[in-house]
Parts: C-alpha cells; structure tokens; sequence
C-alpha cells in the first residue's frame, strides 16, 4: 500500500458511516451527555437510546449492577418517547456529521410501525435499529425476537411505514440465529445487529435476594464477546446484508475479530462507561492495522476468517 491513510468508510443499509465504529444504543444516551468527553464527529454513528410512541419510565431502582467481566442492567428502556426525542434532543445532534440511528422499540406491532412512520422524513435520522431483543422489558422487546416469525412480521411493519434504513437488533439466546436472520432479511431489513445482552441474574447471598429490583436483567462487557463473536460468524454466513457485531468490545482487538468474522461495522458499548474514549481508541485501532496488514480499506478486512 502507498503512503495514503487507509479507507475507513463503509455503508450500513443505506447509511454511510465514516468509519465502521459505532456507539451502542443505552450505552451512549442521546450524544450529548458525552459531547464533552468526546468528539462526536469522530464516530461512525450514534445510536441512540430507545425509543417508542410515548415516554416511559423504565424499571424501578436497583436497576444496574457491576460484575465481574461486565454489567448485568434492568434499566427497561426508558426514554422520552418519539415526540420528546425528537423535540429535545434530536437538534443538539443535527449539529454533528454523524450519522444518527434511533434505536425504536414497542410494545406492540402497531407501535413499532407508529414510531418509524413518526421519524419517517424527520431531518437528522439516518437509520432505525429494530430493538426485537431486549430482555428487560414485560411486554414487546423479547417477545417478538424469539419468534422468527414475529421477528419479521415487526420488520415487515416497520419496512411499510418507513423509507429509512432498517437495522433488526437479534438476540443471542436464540437456536439457530440463521433462521432469524434469514426471516428479519425477507421482511425488509437493511442490515442486521447483533447482539444484545444476554439474559442473567445476580443474587445478594445475604439477604438471599435478587439484587437488581426486576430480579433478572441483561448481562453486558467483556464476558460476553465470545458469544457475540460466535452468533456475528453464524449470522455473517446466513446473511445478504451487511451485519454489525456487538458486544464486549473493549478496544481494537475485539472490533477486529468481528470484522473478519463477517461484521461491516460494530457498535462500542459498556466498555464506554469505564472509558468514554473507546470508541475512538478501536477507530486508531482499525486504521493501524490496515497499515500494518498493507491494508487499503476495511472492506478489505471483513470476513477474511480462515476456517
């Protein structure tokens, strides 16, 4: 390769990143809580909380948890519903060159499709996450994303009320990811995330209960890179569109390894909140080793694994 600095940029679905390094949607809030921390117009996207129809409180306190390897989190998605998010913190984002992608989420398939058509043609969204698979909520969320069939009914919703690029967010405790990829993919989607967290528990030993106040959560961080890497593999193999691997990424060397496991792009997550900078440290990461490997661009690097 020449002395040219290395291609980064890449395309998600229909949404043009500069470079393949996103941030997680509930590890970032809405950008703006870490604007004095980090660059915003140095990522390759935002993902923002969730978001459905109206505002929602989430789940009572305790609702987070640190353990070892990661977090275990019953947050529950709250947020301040499409018209609150769109009022009040979607301006301070349209500041930035950075693509924003809202995470949506219901607790029906008719509110799915409300809040896509609510962001439909709103300047400043650039994408929809499809959160199917979030473990901390009663109703929707999970529901529909252990089911491949209710998996792409919700896209096959989505994909009718909006023209914008369409992400599905899988789960991980799934038997055969293959098939949800395959259904998510005929229903409309654009690209495909994975993981989200993995379904977990912590237990005081002395007062012999439940420490997070909804008893079970969402286990997130470093323990659970091996498992996002696995189902990343599978899914890029199943899939036509391009995937984004998540989870556990705590610097260069995981975002790698799911980009030559198939991944066009990943999402930094917990590992934000001990280190606000990661995101940025995994972009230096990616354009050393392209140098390094004599690399010209990233694309180069996606599903190179050698089996």
């Amino acid at each position: 390769m020449s002395g040219s600095a290395p291609e980064l940029g890449v395309d998600v679905g229909g949404v043009r990143m500069k470079n393949p390094v996103m941030v997680a949607s509930g590890t970032f809030g809405y950008g703006q809580e870490y604007a004095d921390l980090v660059d915003l117009n140095t990522l390759g996207a935002i993902v923002v909380k969730g978001i459905r129809l109206s505002a929602w409180e989430g789940n009572p306190p305790p609702r987070m948890v640190e353990v070892t390897g990661g977090l275990v989190n019953a947050i529950g998605l709250q947020g301040p519903g499409v018209a609150g998010f769109i009022s009040d913190y979607l301006p301070f984002l349209r500041q930035f060159d950075t693509p924003v992608i809202v995470n949506v989420w219901g607790q029906t398939l008719e509110e799915y499709a409300s809040v896509a058509s609510a962001l439909n043609g709103v300047p400043g969204v650039h994408g929809l996450e499809l959160n199917i698979s979030c473990p901390n909520v009663k109703q929707g969320g999970l529901a529909f994303g252990s089911d491949p069939t209710m998996a792409a009914r919700v896209v096959a919703a989505v994909r009718e009320a909006t023209g914008l690029p369409l992400i599905p967010k899988l789960a991980p405790n799934v038997p055969d990811v293959a098939v949800f990829v395959r259904a998510v993919e005929e229903a409309g989607a654009d690209a495909i995330s994975l993981i989200n967290s993995v379904p977990a528990m912590v237990i005081d030993v002395d007062t012999r209960r439940p420490v997070l106040a909804n008893k079970v959560g969402g286990l997130s961080g470093p323990a659970i890179h091996p498992i996002a890497l696995k189902l990343v593999w599978e899914a890029a193999r199943a899939a036509s569109v391009p995937i984004v691997g998540i989870g556990g990424i705590a610097g260069p060397r995981e975002a790698l390894a799911f980009l030559i496991a198939g991944a066009s792009a990943v999402a930094v997550g917990t590992s934000t909140f001990a280190d606000p900078t990661t995101a940025n440290r995994v972009v230096a990461g990616l354009r050393d080793y392209l140098v390094e490997h004599d690399m010209s661009d990233v694309k180069e690097l996606v599903g190179t694994l050698q089996v």
